[in-house]
C-alpha cells in the first residue's frame, strides 16, 4: 500500500465532466489499497479570467487583494472534486493552502513554501478521508493569503508529498510525460522513461511547459520522485528521481521559450561595481534574468544583456530608468520578437564538440544566434522568434533524439477521455 500525491492540473479539471473522471480515477487508486491525497489547480483558464477581472477594476492591483482574488480558483475545484468524490461513496475532505499547512514567506504572487504542518493531513488520512489541497497558494505569517506564481501547483504538490513522506507525487496534465522536445514542435519527439533532477530542473527553466522549475528543484533538495504522466490515460509516464544510468545520453532534451525578451545596457562605464548597481535594482524589482552577457570593455565602456521573462519587463525597464542615468550608462535597448533555444544533458559534461555541432546545424540552414550562455550541462542559445520552431527540428536530428514513431496531436471528448481511461489505454 502506498502513500500517492496526485497533482491534477487545470485541464485535467476544466468541467464538471472531468472533475468527475478525476474522482473515478482517485477512487480506483483508493480501491487498489492506496493512500491518496489530491492537490487541484483551477478549473481550466479560471485563474486567467480572474487575472482578467482584476485589470478590468484595477490598472495596478495591490499584491494582496490579487492573491486574495487569485486564490478562490482553487477554491471552487478543490471543492467540487470533494464533492464528486462523496457522490461515488469516497470520503473525501477539501482543504485551502492555509487549512493543509502550507505556510510561505511574505512575498505576494511569487511567495516560496517555508513550512508544511502535515497535522490536518495526517488526520484525514487517518480517518479514512480523502484530503483535496488547494494548489498554487499558502498562508504567510500575518495570516494572508499568498500565491506560489504561475504553476505553483505543482510546488504545492511535491511540498505536501515530502510533508506528508508520501512514496511518490504524481502529477496529471494534458501530457504524457517528458518528451525530448515538444512533440507539437518537432513530431519525432521521443517520451523518455526517465530523467535526472538536474536534466529535468534545465529544461524546465529553460521552457519546458512540463513542470514548474521550483517544484523540480524542492523535489531534488528533499528526494520527492515526481511520476509525470496523462490525466487521461494509465500509461506510464517520466520519473524524475535521481537514478544513476549505466551510459548517460549526451543530449537528453531541447527546450524553446518564446516568452522572454532581450534586454541590452548600451555603453556601460567598465568599472568596479557598476554591473552590481544594475542587477541589484533589477533584483529590487522581482526581475527574473536567465542569460546575462557582458561584451569586451571598448574604450572604457561595455554592453550588459540579459534575458528576462516578457512578464518583468515593465519592472524591468522601470529598474533601467533610475539606474541608467546614475551609473552613467547611454541606453536600453529590447528586443521582443526572440527565442531561447536551450540543449540540456548531463552527457555533455564529458562530450566535447556539442557546441561546435549546434553552432555549425544553425549555421548551415542559416540561423543567426543573438546570444549564447553555457553551463556543465546545457547550452542555450537567442535566435529570431520567427526561426524557433525550425531550429528546434534541425538540432532534435542533429543530437539523434527522433524516433521512429510520429506524434499526433488529439482532441477528446469528455466521453472518450472516460472511455479512454476505463480501457486503461
Amino acid at each position: 500500500m502506498a502513500l500517492i500525491v496526485a497533482k491534477f492540473g487545470g485541464t485535467s479539471v476544466a468541467s464538471p465532466e472531468r472533475i468527475k473522471n478525476v474522482a473515478k480515477r482517485l477512487a480506483a487508486m483508493r480501491e487498489q489499497g492506496d493512500r491518496v491525497v489530491a492537490v487541484v489547480s483551477a478549473m481550466g483558464k479560471t485563474t486567467d479570467e480572474l487575472m482578467g477581472l482584476a485589470n478590468a477594476v484595477s490598472s495596478n492591483p495591490p499584491a494582496r487583494e490579487l492573491d486574495r482574488l487569485l486564490s478562490t480558483g482553487e477554491h471552487v475545484s478543490m471543492t467540487l472534486l470533494a464533492l464528486a468524490l462523496d457522490a461515488m461513496g469516497v470520503p473525501a475532505i477539501s482543504f485551502t493552502g492555509r487549512q493543509a499547512g502550507i505556510e510561505t514567506n511574505g512575498t505576494h504572487n511569487k511567495a516560496r513554501i517555508v513550512k508544511v504542518h502535515n497535522e490536518r493531513i495526517l488526520e484525514a488520512l487517518a480517518a479514512g478521508l480523502l484530503p483535496v489541497v488547494a494548489g498554487f497558494q499558502g498562508i504567510d505569517a500575518n495570516g494572508d493569503i499568498t500565491t506560489l506564481g504561475r504553476g505553483g501547483s505543482d510546488t504545492t504538490a511535491v511540498a505536501v508529498a515530502w510533508g506528508i513522506g508520501a512514496d511518490a507525487c504524481e502529477i496529471y496534465s494534458d501530457v504524457d510525460g517528458v518528451y525530448t522536445t515538444d512533440p507539437r514542435v518537432a513530431p519525432r519527439a521521443r517520451k523518455l522513461s526517465q530523467i535526472s533532477y538536474d536534466d529535468m530542473l534545465e529544461l524546465s527553466s529553460a521552457g519546458s511547459g512540463v513542470l514548474q522549475s521550483r517544484a523540480v528543484e524542492f523535489a531534488k533538495k528533499w528526494g520527492v520522485v515526481i511520476h509525470s504522466r496523462s490525466a487521461f490515460s494509465d500509461a506510464l509516464g517520466t520519473y524524475i528521481k535521481e537514478e544513476p544510468q549505466m551510459e548517460e545520453a549526451v543530449i537528453t532534451g531541447i527546450a524553446h521559450d518564446t516568452s522572454e525578451v532581450k534586454v541590452t545596457v548600451r555603453h556601460v562605464p567598465d568599472a568596479v561595481g557598476v554591473a552590481a548597481k544594475v542587477f541589484t535594482a533589477l533584483a529590487a524589482r522581482a526581475v527574473n534574468m536567465d542569460m546575462i552577457i557582458q561584451n569586451t570593455s571598448l574604450d572604457g565602456a561595455t554592453d550588459i544583456s540579459f534575458t528576462c521573462p516578457a512578464s518583468d519587463l515593465p519592472r524591468a525597464q522601470e529598474a533601467l530608468e533610475t539606474i541608467v542615468p546614475q551609473i552613467g550608462a547611454e541606453s536600453v535597448d529590447v528586443e521582443e520578437d526572440v527565442a531561447k533555444i536551450s540543449l540540456v544533458g548531463t552527457g555533455m559534461k564529458s562530450s566535447p564538440g556539442v557546441s561546435a555541432k549546434a553552432f555549425d546545424t544553425l549555421g548551415a540552414n542559416n540561423i543567426n544566434i543573438i546570444a549564447i550562455s553555457t553551463s556543465p550541462i546545457r547550452l542555450s542559445m537567442v535566435i529570431d522568434a520567427a526561426e524557433a520552431q525550425r531550429a528546434v527540428q534541425l538540432l532534435h536530428t542533429a543530437f539523434d533524439l527522433d524516433s521512429e514513431s510520429v506524434f499526433e496531436e488529439t482532441q477528446l471528448s469528455a466521453e472518450e477521455i472516460a472511455a479512454k481511461m476505463q480501457k486503461g489505454r
